[in-house]
């Protein structure tokens, strides 16, 4: 069998985080980094499922870019025409992928999602469906049109088209959904946090073994959740002052060993410096409206945090702005990486912090 050619798509700002976590885990060679996007040679069959990528695709194959007027459009029908689809369902089968059980092909239908960058005279819906009719043809199955706004019976395969301005990229989805789609959540809270933003955060902040983690605004419990899939050795504590953000965390965590209980994040029941790694999307801001100590000064915030980090200790936290970032310094958190990254169209930035290697005094 050849190698696959692979795509996994993520948030914007998290590519470098994302090649760093595929050739960690030894899941391919990288041959191309785009926008959102890392191309990558498999080196082996089997899953493929990197924890900060939105998705995982196979490269299904390129064409030019057609241009951006309505006419254009239909010359990306030869995407679908040109795809080698008897290879693509093998490859995709041999990492891991669902196998089908209705339909010639071995499929019962096909979904198809597209995207592209800068100004067009034709909109998503008109991409998807001038190469989902056809892939649906070869296929023998049926289309389900995205412009209906329903989502496709079970066991549609998920298609992927990009334009980028140079080339038009069609790929077809690994798994049977998403990869951000985990298991796990089960319940939301407003401003819930993207599992691979999560993921991404967790993988940045190095939890080692034994190691102490604490979100102190832990809202639905995803980024202990990231956490304790990526070091199950690590304690973990979630505090939030929300009722309902502290069940969701409850349920969401559950089986993970995570302890989850009711606090202002601006007086932790926890002693001084007993936590090694700090993981927090603090609510300043946007959907969730702070509480309790936070809503008087966001500095209750940094000063809880630099007490209860231990020495040499670290957070990884998101901003959304680096105004913030003088009240940290003045607690004596230093930055060691900033990573803009944009969630939900908004420009936000990831932070590394360290704690002075000397402890502060205890607090009476």
């Amino acid at each position: 069998m050849t190698a696959a050619s692979l795509v996994a798509r993520c948030a914007h700002g998290l590519e470098p985080t994302l090649s760093a976590e595929i050739l960690q885990l030894g899941l391919g060679a990288i041959t191309h980094l785009g926008h959102r996007e890392i191309h990558f040679r498999a080196l082996r069959p089997g899953p493929v499922a990197p924890r900060t990528a939105d998705d995982v695709f196979l490269l299904a194959g390129h064409r030019p870019d057609p241009g951006t007027a309505r006419r254009d459009v239909a010359a990306l029908s030869r995407l679908a025409m040109e795809a080698d689809l008897d290879t693509l369902l093998e490859l995709r089968r041999a990492h891991g992928g669902p196998g089908g059980v209705s339909g010639v092909s071995g499929v019962s239908g096909v979904e198809v999602s597209a995207s592209f960058l800068g100004g067009r005279n034709f909109n998503r819906y008109d991409v998807e469906d001038a190469v989902g009719s056809v892939l649906a043809r070869r296929l023998g199955v049926g289309y389900h049109s995205r412009r209906t706004a329903g989502a496709p019976p079970p066991g549609h395969t998920g298609w992927r088209v990009t334009l980028d301005g140079l080339r038009a990229t069609l790929m077809l989805r690994i798994a049977e959904r998403p990869l951000h789609r985990r298991d796990y959540k089960r319940h939301t809270v407003p401003g819930t946090l993207h599992p691979p933003l999560a993921a991404a955060m967790a993988r940045i902040a190095d939890i080692r073994p034994g190691h102490t983690v604490l979100d102190p605004c832990c809202g639905a419990g995803t980024l202990l959740a990231e956490a304790g899939g990526q070091a199950p050795r690590a304690v973990l504590y979630g505090f939030d002052l929300a009722l309902s953000a502290v069940r969701a965390a409850r349920e969401n965590t559950a089986g993970l060993g995570v302890v989850v209980g009711r606090a202002d994040a601006g007086r932790l029941p926890l002693p001084d410096g007993s936590v090694d790694r700090v993981l927090s999307n603090p609510p300043w801001g946007g959907q969730v409206t702070a509480l309790g100590l936070l809503a008087a000064s966001p500095s209750h915030w940094w000063a809880e945090l630099r007490r209860v980090l231990a020495p040499d200790g670290t957070a990884v936290v998101l901003l959304p702005g680096l105004d913030e970032l003088p009240l940290g310094l003045r607690h004596g958190l230093v930055p060691a990486h900033v990573q803009g990254v944009r969630v939900s169209g908004a420009q936000t930035f990831l932070v590394r912090l360290t704690a002075p290697t000397r402890p502060r005094r205890t607090r009476k």
